[in-house]
């Protein structure tokens, strides 16, 4: 299991990516996106007409792991996005969504097979002064020490460039 965590636009996906495809010949990419709006609807599309071919797409926002992935190697992306489906859908109850995540990669991650999670470091910024973005914030940054705890490597990725964490 890989973590690969960075700031946005920092070149995550693409390292991500890269060593899905450098492992196997038809990777699964399961992307956990909400359309929030239109924009972001925009933003998916390009990211689908990216992707090659040689991609098993999945788009799973929340049970990832009602997904058979025996055998697979498995590029999950993002963490961040799946992490704000919980956050949302349980009222920016940290504690309840910390939980559910919890329990859900624990069940996706039970499967044999290789995972390569991208997530967002966003707690390296300054404390925002609204109140649901410090709770996110908080989430976050727990759920990527739980991740981070589980894997077997770690990267951390700043403006294109790969630092091995663990």
């Amino acid at each position: 299991m890989t973590l690969i965590t960075g700031g946005q636009r920092s070149g995550k996906s693409g390292y991500g990516q890269r060593m899905a495809l450098a492992e196997s010949a038809n990777p699964v990419y399961l992307a956990t996106s909400r359309v929030w709006d239109e924009e972001h609807r925009r933003r998916i599309e390009r990211h689908r007409a990216e992707r090659g071919a040689e991609w098993i797409n999945i788009e799973e926002e929340k049970s990832l792991s009602r997904h058979e992935l025996t055998g697979k190697t498995v590029l999950v992306d993002c963490v961040t996005l799946w992490a704000t489906n919980y956050f949302f859908d349980l009222e920016a109850d940290v504690e309840a969504s910390l939980a559910q995540l919890k329990e859900e990669f624990l069940r996706l991650t039970a499967q044999d097979a290789r995972f390569i999670f991208i997530t967002n470091e966003i707690g390296m910024g300054e404390m925002s002064s609204n109140d649901i973005q410090r709770k996110f914030a908080d989430l976050q940054g727990w759920l990527n020490q739980f991740i981070a705890g589980a894997a077997d490597e770690v990267f951390l990725i700043v403006s294109g460039l790969t630092v091995r964490v663990k």
